[in-house]
């Protein structure tokens, strides 16, 4: 999945081209989410991420069929542009997305039927001179380069399983808007919305053979981690106001 607001410069990854590319492991993949105040997880991650993170849904345009989809993010900032989690360099929580993590690589679908490994050239953390090389002098992709492609298929695999679950929830019409309103310490109010989160009401009216589906297929499972993870945002608000009026 290329993520547009990460992979700012997408450059499929060519053993010729790219063969003496090198990746500086000091430079932070994590602070390449500067400046944005969500991120798109998989519903694998959401027993870990919701401990942490608040999880929500955004609207991610329609399907071939027409069919509106929906994506899971967890918040990251209260407003457009904040990220509340990054610290300069330092991610302040112990859990990181995966499609963060397996940045500047990812796999996106080049076909119908086949998807091929790409990375963000405009990433400051690749070089020609030093770093853990992606090629052998063979041309063959060195171990680090494999476990990373080990990585990002199993991470578009999450995203597919993903993808279904969006469209249990907007099948049985399981999602509504959602507004998130604090007020700081000195009094200055914010809010967040233009996400959507589980409506209790909607959840109530799904018949015994919808939750023991949704049970087996672990789509339940998924609901309640979100429920849980709601909660969160008020740690968000605790980190804002902890930097201060400048931040704010």
């Amino acid at each position: 999945m290329i993520h547009k607001d990460l992979h700012k410069k997408p450059a499929m990854l060519d053993r010729e081209r790219h063969r003496q590319l090198k990746l500086r492991e000091q430079d932070s993949t994590l602070t390449a989410s500067a400046g944005l105040n969500s991120f798109f997880l998989t519903g694998a991650e959401f027993g870990d991420a919701c401990k942490e993170f608040a999880i929500v849904f955004l609207r991610a345009g329609a399907d071939a069929q027409g069919q509106e989809q929906v994506a899971p993010v967890v918040v990251l900032g209260l407003s457009q542009g904040e990220n509340l989690v990054l610290e300069g360099d330092r991610w302040a929580y112990r859990y990181a997305p995966a499609v963060l993590r397996a940045y500047p690589f990812t796999m996106a679908r080049v076909d119908d039927k086949q998807f091929v490994m790409f990375f963000d050239e405009s990433w400051k953390g690749l070089s020609q001179t030093e770093g853990r090389p992606l090629f052998d002098d063979a041309g063959e992709p060195s171990p680090m380069l494999k476990e990373m492609q080990q990585f990002v298929t199993a991470i578009e695999s999450e995203i597919e399983r993903t993808r279904l679950f969006g469209q249990w929830l907007m099948k049985h019409k399981l999602l509504r808007d959602m507004r998130f309103d604090a007020t700081l310490a000195d009094g200055q109010a914010i809010s967040a919305d233009g996400f959507l989160a589980i409506d209790e009401d909607e959840l109530k009216k799904l018949s015994d053979a919808d939750v023991l589906q949704a049970h087996r297929s672990g789509a339940l499972e998924l609901v309640h981690a979100h429920r849980i993870s709601l909660s969160n945002m008020r740690r968000l608000v605790e980190r804002r106001q902890a930097r201060g009026p400048a931040a704010a």
